[in-house]
């Protein structure tokens, strides 16, 4: 009888992941979602534990581990980090959950290789998505796909490109829009002397320039963003897509990431080497300003800015000079682009622009028509409008000022 009993005993569940904390009980939402996700595949240690437990034959069943942080373990950092290297070396992945913790520490973290961040408390259903993601590239190929439509020019450091920002003053006033067909104008301006344009997408949280251009976002865009001191010009070019083999592409990373991650010594280097390998550089910024945004405007040209004829667009706007101002920083490369602009016969709408214009003490100097259901539909469908309706008036207006720079840039180029 014992022995069939004994028999009959089930098999533990295979551990598939775990969590590791000071104090697991101060993450109570984590442990529900644990519970919810993995059922009793999953157990819970402490630093000094995770720390012996990392390095044995036992930890290579996990997935995953969960570290979970919070102010008071910032003074273990060194600590903290060495289980995220440990974990790292050993092919398990790591998750950062992160309360009220420093954007240093947070950033530190990233660094030393962990794969995904979750704040806490967690949002709804946010470990469940970080968990697909993960057994998601695990199920990827190690070797990227044959059709993936990776750069093949070679870095060569010769060129000095003209940097130029795109940054909305208020969400969904074109500037991912502006990004897009400005860089792809910019790429295709000249058939037989094509300038080398490459097109980067630092919004990295919800950063869009991969969807408008059907561009898979790829890991190895985490992994140069999160050691850029090990980036050269080789490993940028790696990086970068290409659409129609003509755009160069730096697509935002798969996961979202804290913008945080990056200081302004990481943009300033990112921006350097596409600098010295392309003729232009189009930067589609986050709307948020950030440590980094100053890095950018320093390098900038032309600094664009985009807002539309409502109170939201010149109440940002306002803030943004003011605050640029405060900090003296260059405000007067911002050129203001308003999106949607009135028509031509709508005069009342040219009268709002005027007294817009006055009450910001700016100069409205491009106005870019509403290009209507074309722009959605262009984007759904991951194209350029120049691909998908070329006589579309924003089009037209984008490509003008495409040619505007180009002209200027060959003018100064032949002065110098």
């Amino acid at each position: 009888m014992s022995s069939g009993a004994t028999m009959l005993k089930p098999e533990p569940a295979p551990l598939l992941a775990c969590t590791i904390s000071r104090d697991v009980q101060n993450f109570d939402l984590l442990i529900e979602d644990m519970e919810t996700e993995l059922g009793e595949s999953w157990g819970d240690l402490g630093f000094e534990d995770a720390a012996v437990f990392l390095k044995q034959d036992d930890a290579l069943t996990l997935e995953f581990v969960a570290i979970a942080v919070d102010e008071e373990d910032e003074a273990e950092i060194d600590l903290v980090g060495r289980l995220v290297t440990t974990a790292k070396e050993r092919g398990i992945r790591v998750i950062l959950i992160a309360d009220n913790v420093s954007p240093n520490t947070l950033h530190r973290l990233m660094r030393m290789g962990a794969q995904d961040f979750i704040p806490y408390p967690l949002p709804e259903n946010e470990l469940h998505d970080a968990i697909e993601r993960i057994r998601r590239v695990g199920a990827e190929p190690a070797a990227p796909s044959e059709d993936a439509p990776t750069t093949k020019r070679k870095a060569r450091g010769d060129r000095s490109a003209v940097i130029l920002p795109v940054h909305g003053m208020a969400g969904g006033t074109g500037a991912s829009t502006l990004a897009v067909n400005l860089a792809w104008e910019l790429a295709t301006i000249d058939k037989k002397d094509p300038p080398r344009v490459c097109l980067l997408d630092f919004d990295l949280q919800f950063g869009s320039i991969s969807t408008f251009l059907d561009l898979p976002r790829r890991e190895i865009v985490y992994e140069l963003l999160s050691a850029t001191e090990n980036m050269d010009a080789d490993s940028f070019m790696q990086a970068l897509l290409t659409y129609n083999d003509k755009l160069h592409v730096l697509t935002a990373p798969p996961e979202m990431l804290p913008l945080d991650i990056l200081g302004p010594e990481d943009v300033d280097a990112i921006i350097e080497i596409a600098r010295t390998n392309f003729d232009y550089v189009v930067i589609d910024m986050p709307s948020t300003l950030i440590s980094w945004t100053e890095a950018v405007l320093a390098q900038a040209h032309i600094y664009f800015a985009t807002l539309e004829l409502d109170m939201r667009s010149a109440q940002n706007t306002l803030r943004m000079i003011k605050a640029l101002k405060a900090e003296q920083l260059p405000v007067e490369k911002l050129r203001y682009v308003l999106n949607r602009g009135p028509k031509f016969t709508d005069l009342s709408g040219k009268s709002r622009v005027k007294r817009m214009a006055e009450s910001l003490d700016i100069k409205l100097e491009l106005l870019l028509p509403d290009g209507a259901k074309q722009v959605s539909q262009s984007e759904d469908h991951g194209m350029p409008l120049a691909e998908g309706a070329a006589k579309n008036p924003l089009r037209k207006e984008i490509a003008k000022l495409a040619q505007s720079i180009h002209e200027r840039n060959l003018s100064s180029a032949e002065t110098a």
